[in-house]
């Protein structure tokens, strides 16, 4: 496992590498590595605290629920938590009726010994469980990490604006052009010259 500064921003950097054991979305187990993207698909690796708990179950599920739009945008989900993979698959099958998240789509990862949660700096280390923030991390093809994002433990994630993340990515590898606030497929880019945004800044007079 390759460690970052602790506090440092990865913005930029190469994504720190991990290998762990992960239940995947047909319910066996594997070792996944984070190099296993490399140069085949952008990655959206988030964090959460614990399996059977609140916030969490619900974006895991909203998480999978757009699962076949990541699938498009050529984009892998890995989803992380210090549980243990046998864990994980536990909660897969329990009835959403009852708390859990059924078949989820995508894979959770075991971080048992919480080396991946210190190594994206998310690990809560001043708390007596010592679980992961609501951390997520857009990585492109090359395993650069092009966003960054943490939440507190109250406040869940909204899956829209990880997609419109990708998109925006994406269109700027595609075209050179920057995505100015707000920006969604099919509205205006900006060239990012003086002379792009005052002609993108005409358009909001």
């Amino acid at each position: 496992l390759a460690f970052c500064i602790a506090g440092a921003m990865l913005i930029g950097r190469e994504a720190p590498d991990f290998r762990a054991p992960a239940c995947m979305p047909d319910d066996s187990f594997a070792d996944l590595a984070l190099s296993d993207y490399r140069g085949k698909k952008y990655v959206i690796l988030y964090f959460y605290a614990l399996d059977f708990t609140y916030v969490e179950a619900s974006e895991i599920v909203a998480f999978s629920d757009r699962q076949p739009e990541f699938e498009k945008k050529d984009c892998q989900v890995l989803g992380v938590s210090v549980d243990s993979h046998h864990a994980h698959r536990a909660w897969r099958n329990m009835p959403k009726g009852n708390g859990g998240i059924e078949k989820v789509h995508h894979p959770l990862i075991s971080d048992l010994g919480k080396e991946i949660s210190r190594a994206y700096d998310v690990l809560f280390e001043d708390t007596h469980q010592q679980v992961a923030c609501r951390g997520v991390f857009l990585i492109d093809k090359n395993g650069v990490v092009q966003c960054e994002v943490r939440n507190n433990l109250a406040l869940g994630r909204n899956i829209e604006e990880v997609l419109r993340c990708v998109d925006a990515l994406q269109h700027h590898e595609s075209t050179g052009k920057v995505c100015p606030a707000n920006w969604a497929v099919g509205r205006p880019d900006m060239t990012p010259t003086a002379e792009g945004v005052a002609e993108y800044m005409k358009q909001l007079v």
